[in-house]
């Protein structure tokens, strides 16, 4: 599109878009998880502490939702992802672990719609020779509560050390 804007119909609002108005970023932090599920949406409360402190240059944050597939285009330009997720792997709620999946198939079991979405997201990524570096934290959850947005407080007690996490693996990156 060469810095030309791309005019895109959002809802009811038409928003004018140019390339050069989506910095790229070397790292993407990529919140994901439903909201209106309680613990499932660990990932998004993350995400939101992060945004309340300064971003560091060469970092975009992301709420990705339950946006699955859809979220492929956010991949362009994009050396690393921190991805943080909910996962329901035995471990007592608000167990922190991290992973660096060198594919889908070593993406653990998530909890929710986004599950399926997000392996085939990144085994797309990795068909079209896209695949950025992936840095998975995951934090456990036991129990979905339906059209609740609190989190359990073992999962919430989770959230600020997980952040502190992810900001500091993204700052190690960037400088990389």
């Amino acid at each position: 599109m060469n810095g030309l804007l791309d005019n895109t119909l959002v809802g009811e609002a038409h928003v004018a878009r140019s390339e050069t108005a989506m910095p790229t970023a070397g790292v993407l932090i990529l919140g994901v998880g439903n909201l209106l599920m309680g613990d499932e949406g660990v990932g998004v409360h993350v995400l939101r502490l992060l945004e309340k402190g300064v971003t560091p240059v060469g970092v975009r944050m992301l709420d990705g939702g339950t946006g699955g597939i859809n979220l492929l285009r956010e991949f362009e330009g994009v050396r690393d992802i921190v991805l943080i997720d909910a996962t329901r792997d035995g471990n007592p709620a608000g167990t922190v672990s991290f992973l660096q999946p060198s594919d889908a198939c070593e993406l653990p079991r998530g909890l929710g719609a986004h599950d399926f979405g997000l392996k085939d997201l990144f085994a797309v990524s990795a068909l079209l020779g896209e695949l950025p570096s992936i840095h998975l934290y995951t934090i456990s959850v036991e129990e979905i509560r339906p059209m609740c947005m609190e989190l359990s407080p073992a999962v919430a007690a989770a959230v600020p050390d997980v952040a502190g996490a992810v900001r500091s693996l993204a700052c190690k990156l960037i400088s990389k």
